[in-house]
């Protein structure tokens, strides 16, 4: 029997306005997967179970009473620990901030309380979200689910982990090398990068800047775009939140639901690293044969890739960049507190001029105005979502692909952050498992704008893919987790050695 957290967010949404389900039952069953499993795998450090259950209860009186219910109305979900929800602390994955007590929601958290969900804890993520591997030294690291010995990915790998385990139904992710892509590859869960300013962020430090974007994560397409639904729209607080971005879509509810589309019409482009990613081998032949069981059904189905000259150089100083503008002085004062990956960001970017930044900057522009061109000519680009099969999280980046060394420690995240550039929408899908038995995910980036149309491929395909075992989305061993000896006794659990 479907335990209640085991069910879709939309399945779980129906039958609390039907009075078929109570918000407190379903959150009870969620309280009793974290506690049965998150030993395992540390997806969700800070909970506020009494909080929970107290917005449990007034969500259940509000059926009651026949209110109109909003879109997530009694609905669990978690908060990616880099985002500020009043009641939790929200620790960034950083010892400076191990005591940080925000006394208010950020954006998202207040658009998807407004909207009904019951926030549950706070889920675990790298320190400042750099690198995508989910361990820092305030909560330690977190397991894959399909082996708790190796990387959930990140940033936002503590979500990925707690929608793959059934902990929650949905959970808020953020993106800027792939940090709402790479874990959901990771985990077999949806991870969904929208166009920047479709969901706004009050916490951007550069807010012109288009590398980082909030998002939703789920299990399913359907439960990504009803959570989109209740946090994208327009807000003074981002200058980049416009309606210029949606195409053909100007209400946020118009989200919620994907809208049939006829997948052997679509012109598609496939590609395992952009002509420019360190994709390993493994990688690349796992994606030609989940791929070669379903190109067929398109219109077209090409082997190719929009021109991403220039794609690592501008990622690499934008990104720098970026990090100066949120952490100098965090490693200037206290430096003996910041991590790795976090030192070598600033490092970095002190050492670039004002005419590297410049160049970044018409790089990234004349990537853009190509891949417009690209896409006069197809209407999806199908990639891997990650460039290799998750490791152990002992190995805090990939130094090496196929023995060939990797120019940074995000540069393992390449077949993201090319599609990060452009600013263009993606969703990592999972498609079956590869060749060492962890999920495989398949990135689907859609047109400038496109952010419907490209949930809506990734529905269809997802509802064409649930049918074969061998490209249905895989499901963790429970009793497995159960079973397991808790990470945190396991050697290096903690910090980043």
């Amino acid at each position: 029997m479907t335990e209640p957290c085991d069910l879709t967010a939309v399945e779980a949404r129906r039958l609390i306005g039907q009075k078929r389900l109570s918000a407190t039952e379903l959150l009870e069953s969620c309280i009793a997967r974290i506690e049965a499993i998150d030993h395992a795998v540390n997806a969700i450090p800070a909970r506020d179970f009494a909080g929970a259950r107290a917005a449990a209860r007034r969500a259940d009186a509000a059926v009651t009473r026949g209110d109109t219910l909003p879109a997530l109305h009694g609905l669990p979900i978690g908060i990616k620990d880099l985002q500020d929800a009043a009641g939790l602390p929200t620790t960034f994955g950083s010892v400076i901030f191990r005591n940080h007590m925000p006394d208010a929601d950020e954006r998202i958290v207040a658009r998807s309380r407004a909207a009904g969900a019951v926030v549950v804890g706070k889920t675990n993520t790298p320190e400042f979200g750099a690198g995508a591997n989910t361990r820092n030294a305030v909560y330690g690291a977190t397991g894959n689910p399909f082996d708790p010995q190796k990387s959930a990915a990140g940033s936002s790998g503590g979500s990925a982990v707690a929608l793959a385990t059934g902990m929650v139904p949905l959970c808020t992710g953020s993106d800027t090398g792939g940090s709402l892509r790479n874990p959901a590859a990771f985990s077999g869960i949806v991870g969904f990068r929208p166009t920047p300013g479709l969901v706004p962020s009050d916490k951007r430090a550069v807010g012109w800047a288009n590398l980082h974007v909030l998002g939703p994560m789920a299990r399913t397409v359907p439960d990504v775009c009803l959570m989109l639904s209740a946090i994208a729209g327009d807000d003074a607080c981002d200058p980049l939140a416009t309606t210029v971005y949606r195409r053909a879509v100007h209400r946020p509810e118009d989200f919620a639901v994907p809208a049939p589309i006829d997948l052997s019409r679509l012109r598609v482009a496939l590609t395992p690293d952009f002509g420019f990613a360190p994709t390993e081998r493994h990688i690349a032949d796992v994606f030609t044969e989940q791929t070669g069981t379903f190109r067929h059904i398109f219109a077209r189905a090409d082997d190719a890739a929009p021109d991403c000259a220039g794609a690592d150089e501008a990622f690499e100083i934008l990104r720098a960049t970026s990090m100066l503008a949120s952490h100098l002085e965090k490693v200037q004062t206290r430096p003996q507190d910041v991590g790795p990956n976090v030192r070598a960001n600033i490092e970095e970017g002190l050492r670039y001029s004002a005419a590297d930044v410049a160049r970044a900057h018409a790089l990234q522009t004349a990537l853009y105005r190509r891949w417009q061109t690209f896409f006069e000519q197809y209407d999806v680009i199908l990639s891997p979502s990650i460039t290799i099969s998750p490791r152990s999280w002992r190995e805090l980046f990939p130094a090496q692909i196929d023995g060939k060394p990797t120019r940074t420690y995000f540069h393992w995240l390449a077949l993201a952050y090319a599609v990060t550039l452009p600013g263009h929408p993606a969703v990592s899908l999972p498609v079956g498992i590869d060749r060492n038995g962890m999920p495989f995910g398949l990135q689907i980036v859609g047109p400038r704008g496109g952010d419907a149309f490209v949930l809506s491929v990734a529905a269809a395909l997802e509802s064409l893919l649930a049918g074969n075992p061998r490209t249905a989305r895989p499901v963790p061993d429970l009793a497995r987790l159960r079973a397991a000896r808790p990470i945190s006794e396991m050697p290096g659990f903690l910090g980043f050695d």
